[in-house]
């Protein structure tokens, strides 16, 4: 990713993924894990290894994380030890997969037999990109969001859902998060909401999906 290092992508520490956190772990693997900021969430006594493309950001993250891999999953993925993390975070990762589908295989095999992957992915059915396609006739990459030029793969929830349950993984959530908001049109809006979603669903609002899954026992 072309991106530079002062962007948004490595900075901040994505607290609405902390609901979607397992109970209990003790080995925390972060892909794409920036300068290292949702370290904060989690418990201070778990080892926590981060995979970071960027060289100057994966310096800041190795200031706070156990230990960084720099580059990209698929540059490093022979590093991670196997059967090890009983925790993987992918915050806004899996679509800048060169192959969603062999990472969602291979990632398996350094997930402990009870471990959990966790995260977020932008919505491709969120409204404001509808309304350009339909409307406008349009598809423009921007900098960053649902259309980030730097994305490879789109989804929306029922082709997210449909991946998950072809690599053999059980779905413990799967839901909406950082709905859409607006000033404008305040006295109309709650309502014009409530018929958008009963006419095209309630996933258009949504600017992205969180997950929690594990392997299929």
């Amino acid at each position: 990713m072309n991106v530079p290092p002062t962007s948004h992508y490595y900075i901040g520490s994505r607290s609405e993924i902390v609901a979607f956190l397992p109970e209990r772990y003790t080995r925390v693997l972060e892909i794409g894990c920036g300068e290292g900021g949702f370290r904060s969430n989690l418990r201070s006594d778990c080892e926590y290894w981060g995979i970071e493309p960027v060289i100057s950001v994966a310096n800041i993250a190795a200031l706070k994380i156990n230990r960084v891999l720099t580059g990209t999953y698929e540059s490093v993925k022979n590093e991670l030890p196997d059967a090890y993390f009983d925790l993987i975070i992918c915050n806004d990762v899996i679509e800048h997969m060169v192959s969603h589908d062999e990472f969602l295989k291979e990632i398996r095999n350094k997930m402990t037999f009870d471990g959990y992957i966790i995260g977020s992915i932008p919505n491709i059915r969120y409204l404001p990109v509808l309304y350009s396609l339909i409307l406008k006739k349009d598809w423009k990459y921007e900098p960053y969001g649902v259309l980030d030029r730097t994305h490879l793969r789109f989804f929306t929830k029922r082709s997210l859902r449909r991946a998950f349950l072809e690599h053999q993984y059980d779905i413990d959530v799967l839901t909406g998060i950082n709905p859409i908001t607006t000033t404008r049109y305040r006295y109309i809006w709650p309502l014009f909401k409530i018929l958008l979603g009963l006419l095209f669903g309630w996933d258009i609002m949504f600017t992205q999906f969180a997950f929690r899954i594990k392997q299929n026992q």
